[in-house]
């Protein structure tokens, strides 16, 4: 039983190498790329523990003219490592510059970010509220997962998760709640997101460490 427990710690810990987690393994590097269909996202950081990570991050707001450049910085605030379960909970937190139409702000984000996962359910939450030091950028955003695996893959293996998003962005002005019905595949290092959301946009997520 101990053996077995052992195990499934162990595999739990190097499946979440692949998740959309905010800090990788000691020593790791990670490429995330997100489009919602209302902006695009790159987030390249280094984990020089697992309890931090440090890179840059780069954010496009299409039919508008804002673009963000910062640095970011993660911090695992608590991890629980159940017997069949993990549980955490990240700070995150951003400096740089903001763009709009020729006008250059410094802006920064905070949030908090959790998730919690069984070999076969899934749930996450993360929030960020955003500011510029003029009137380019103020919004608060919010996303939550709820997720199931429809079968048990070993590591090596391709795994997947049938996922539910649903997020409250601030879009042209206007805070949106957006429904995205999305399928996750990982295998290893590497984790692709597919998916289709009620305002008619399609999302693609990659990320890859190594």
């Amino acid at each position: 039983m101990l053996n077995f427990s052992l195990t499934v710690i162990i595999t739990l810990l190097i499946i979440s190498n692949s998740h959309a987690r905010p800090i990788s393994y000691s020593g790791g590097k990670t490429i995330m790329y997100y489009n919602n269909g209302f902006k695009h996202s790159l987030h390249l950081h280094y984990s020089p523990s697992y309890k931090y990570s440090l890179g840059y991050r780069y954010e496009n707001y299409k039919n508008t003219d804002l673009s963000l450049d910062g640095i970011q910085l993660n911090n695992l605030i608590k991890r629980w490592n159940l017997q069949e379960a993990q549980g955490n909970i990240y700070l995150k937190s951003s400096l740089g510059n903001a763009s709009s139409k020729g006008n250059n702000q410094l802006y920064g984000f905070v949030g908090l970010a959790g998730d919690f996962e069984t070999r076969k359910y899934f749930i996450a939450y993360e929030n960020k509220y955003y500011k510029a030091n003029g009137n380019i950028l103020d919004k608060f955003e919010q996303n939550a997962r709820i997720a199931i695996a429809p079968y048990l893959a070993n590591y090596g293996q391709i795994h997947s998760w049938l996922m539910l998003e649903i997020s409250r962005q601030k879009i042209n002005s206007k805070y949106q709640n957006i429904v995205t019905p999305l399928i996750r595949l990982f295998k290893k290092n590497n984790l692709v997101e597919i998916g289709y959301n009620n305002k008619d946009k399609l999302l693609v997520n990659f990320i890859s460490r190594f």
